[in-house]
């Protein structure tokens, strides 16, 4: 399955290389994909892998620029919908693209840079949704609105990042999971108990022991941040 789609002019070998490369890094990680193996996914030699990209480590940074290329893209797009805070969202890149999704997850285990990029890019958009929507309770620049925003991305990209645990819980293919009410419907359900717990006796007496642990820091809760 392509990654995505490809203008006239990229259908060439090293679009395919790179592909392959995304599948490869994907399914074995870094370590566990091997230029012969990308090659004959490609079905090209290792000598036109070479001198495309040169090493393993050159395929892995094309692959790292496709993904923060694509997700800069999603973010631009979804803040144009105001769904940046829609956990359906990065739902739709996985019928788009799957791959993308796998290799995202493979490079967040692996530690991987363009795994911190996409996931600031999200986080920063989030942050500027929350701020926007409810600008008393998440100032601009303020480490509520930085903090909430970063946690709320987290579990977000969870879901898409985890879709294929989730279809097998609710006995879908991963396509059918995406597309499914039932995912919303959990979502929608866990913010609304949750949203009661927390106007509750016994929320209310957790938040304020997390309050009092939080005051004993420096922590800014509603000053912006300083200009690095």
């Amino acid at each position: 399955m392509p990654t995505h789609q490809h203008s006239e002019s990229d259908l060439n070998a090293r679009a395919r290389i790179r592909d392959a490369a995304l599948e490869q890094f994907a399914l074995h990680g870094t370590s566990g994909a091997t230029m012969r193996g990308i090659a004959h996914a490609a079905s090209v030699s290792v000598g036109l892998v070479q001198h495309h990209f040169g090493t393993k480590d050159g395929l892995r940074l094309a692959c790292d620029e496709l993904v923060v290329e694509v997700f800069r893209r999603r973010v631009l797009h979804l803040a144009k919908k105001d769904q940046l805070a829609n956990a359906d969202a990065l739902g739709e890149l996985f019928d788009e693209s799957p791959l993308l999704l796998r290799y995202l997850a493979r490079a967040s285990l692996d530690g991987s840079a363009a795994a911190d990029e996409v996931f600031d890019q999200l986080a920063e958009g989030t942050q500027g949704f929350l701020t926007e929507t409810w600008p008393d309770r998440f100032p601009e620049g303020s480490d509520d609105a930085r903090d909430t925003a970063t946690v709320m991305t987290a579990m977000h990209s969870g879901i898409a990042l985890l879709i294929g645990q989730i279809a097998r819980r609710f006995g879908h293919e991963p396509d059918e999971a995406i597309g499914s009410a039932r995912v919303a419907m959990g979502i929608m359900n866990l913010y609304a108990a949750m949203g009661e717990f927390a106007q509750s006796s016994t929320g209310k007496d957790v938040r304020a022991a997390v309050e009092d642990r939080g005051a004993g820091t420096d922590r800014r809760r509603t000053r912006p941040e300083e200009p690095r």
